[in-house]
């Protein structure tokens, strides 16, 4: 299977628009930071600035799962929901005396799962991604709470539990996982031919097809790191607060679109990259962070997350409607 010339002349000005953008959203991340520095002496201690890797961390693994599905023109609302099932299926499993790492796989492989059968609605079924992961939202939220019956389930391991809470040369564990998952993400989407096709079945599925391009494996393709990525995270989680709860990461999902948006990927597909995602989910963790330590109202943190959907996306149609 081939690219075209065309498709790949095309990538290339996205993919300098794409540093560009990055390079300021890291211009905007230091200079929040620096403001925050000034504003709340506690902002810049070694505490504070730990707590806020750990709290963007989850939701940056989240954004580039977020990322492969968007660049192709779709959506998947089901991350959030994935995330508090997977940490009902670790807690259960090493509670069950299964050895940690086969808990852990066991858990990844219940992503994968889900992310091929969202594949599946969408190439078999012909469902609108909108429609097939809102499913898979509400029915893995109901059958985790009918696993649980509606209770959470408490981690019997000290050593799982403590992995989250721990550092390695200073940094925490959960910001290494965010170098960990987003190096090979990174790989994967920018200098690979899968990555090239995501963005091309993003800018036409029916061109790529004609050009050799297998636009149903790509789906399924998306769609499962998606997943895998969230199940994931329901792992992180369930190694920081102990616990397997079906309800947890709540509205995580919109989080990761926004970070993802934020970070420069176009909700209209082909357009986005793994250091935009992963700069917008901390952009948004410094402001929620900043907002807590000057006692802002959580509302307004809110309506500042909204408000920057709202202009980076207008800003993203002129810029297409410019054919820039």
């Amino acid at each position: 299977m081939t690219i075209s010339a065309e498709t790949t002349t095309i990538e290339r000005p996205k993919r300098n628009y794409s540093i560009l953008f990055g390079l300021t959203l890291l211009a905007l991340l230091l200079l929040l930071w620096a403001v925050l520095a000034v504003a709340t002496p506690s902002f810049a201690t070694a505490n504070n600035i730990a707590n806020l890797m750990r709290q963007g961390a989850m939701i940056a693994i989240l954004a580039v799962g977020q990322t492969f599905v968007i660049i192709t023109g779709g959506i998947d609302l089901s991350v959030g929901a994935i995330v508090g099932f997977c940490t009902v299926i670790v807690a259960m499993m090493i509670n069950a005396g299964f050895p940690i790492w086969v808990a852990v796989l066991a858990t990844l492989a219940v992503g994968v799962c889900i992310g091929m059968f969202h594949g599946f609605g969408i190439v078999k079924m012909g469902l609108p991604p909108f429609i097939i992961t809102l499913a898979t939202l509400t029915s893995l939220r109901g059958i985790g709470l009918l696993m649980t019956n509606g209770n959470s389930i408490s981690i019997q391991s000290d050593a799982f539990s403590e992995f989250s809470r721990n550092t390695f040369a200073g940094i925490p564990n959960l910001f290494w996982m965010v170098i960990l998952v987003g190096l090979p993400a990174y790989v994967f989407l920018h200098h690979s031919r899968w990555g090239r096709y995501l963005f091309s079945v993003g800018s036409n599925a029916e061109a790529s097809r004609l050009s050799g391009v297998n636009v149903s494996r790509t789906i399924y393709l998306a769609y499962t790191l998606s997943a895998l990525c969230a199940s994931f995270v329901g792992v992180l989680l369930a190694s920081r607060i102990g616990i397997g709860n079906p309800t947890q990461a709540e509205g995580w999902e919109l989080q990761a679109i926004a970070s993802s948006v934020i970070g420069g990927t176009s909700l209209f597909g082909a357009i986005g990259s793994v250091h935009g995602p992963l700069l917008g989910a901390f952009i948004l963790a410094t402001i929620n962070n900043g907002a807590n330590l000057l006692n802002v109202n959580s509302f307004w943190q809110r309506i500042i997350t909204g408000a920057l959907i709202i202009v980076i996306v207008y800003f993203d149609g002129l810029r297409r409607r410019r054919g820039r």
